[in-house]
Order: structure tokens, then sequence, then C-alpha cells
């Protein structure tokens, strides 16, 4: 059984409390580690405003989860996300070499936008 590295992302409704919000994510984490999963890296964006609204929502909570799993895995995750209505949008992506290097090279921080700024004004 091979891994393949995937990335999800995921907007939870905005009335959620806090705590609901960080037990729907681990219910989604806890759905890729049942199916075999090693999670990688979590990421909570937190709550962002929206491109547009969905469902009379102008704001989400935004969460990531990089992860190596069997493509069982992904269809058992996405099943979840379409049964549970808190969940707004969800993308699934297989990540090749490339975005694997760019993911690792992000989590490092190298791609900070305030240290680039420093840099160019000194």
């Amino acid at each position: 059984m091979e891994l393949k590295n995937y990335e999800t992302v995921f907007i939870l409704t905005p009335v959620l409390s806090e705590d609901q919000m960080k037990d729907t994510v681990e219910k989604f984490v806890g759905t890729l580690k049942n199916n075999g999963a090693e999670i990688v890296n979590h990421e909570n964006w937190g709550l962002k405003k929206l491109a547009y609204p969905i469902q009379h929502k102008t704001t989400g909570f935004y969460t990531l989860v990089e992860f190596k799993a069997p493509s069982e895995a992904i269809d058992a995750l996405e099943t979840e996300y379409r049964r549970d209505e808190q969940v707004l949008r969800f993308l699934t992506i297989a990540l090749d070499k490339h975005a694997l290097a760019f993911s690792e090279k992000r989590r490092a921080g190298k791609f900070n936008k305030k240290e680039e700024k420093s840099n160019e004004e000194g």
C-alpha cells in the first residue's frame, strides 16, 4: 500500500464557537488517521473573509492539513466533509515533488512577508 502526499483545505461555518471548530477539525483528522493516514502538518488559519458569500456567510474558519495516505482515505475524508453541514467548502489535492518542496519551505517560514520587506529596506 503506497502512501501519497496530499493537502486538504476546508472552510467551516463562522457560527461555530472556537471549541466546536476545534472538535470538527479533530473529527476530520481522526477520519484520516482511522483510514491509515499519517499527518505531516496541521494549520489553523483562523477566521478569514471569503472571496464571495457561501450560504449567506461572508467569513469562515480555514484549516489546512498535509498528510500521507492511501487513496481510500481521501474517499472517506470527502464523504465526511459532504455529510457535515458545518463545512462550507473543501479541496483536497495530491502533492507532486514540486508542491512538496514548496510546502516544506512554507512550513519552515521561508516565505515570511515581513522578513522580505525588511531585507528590501535595508
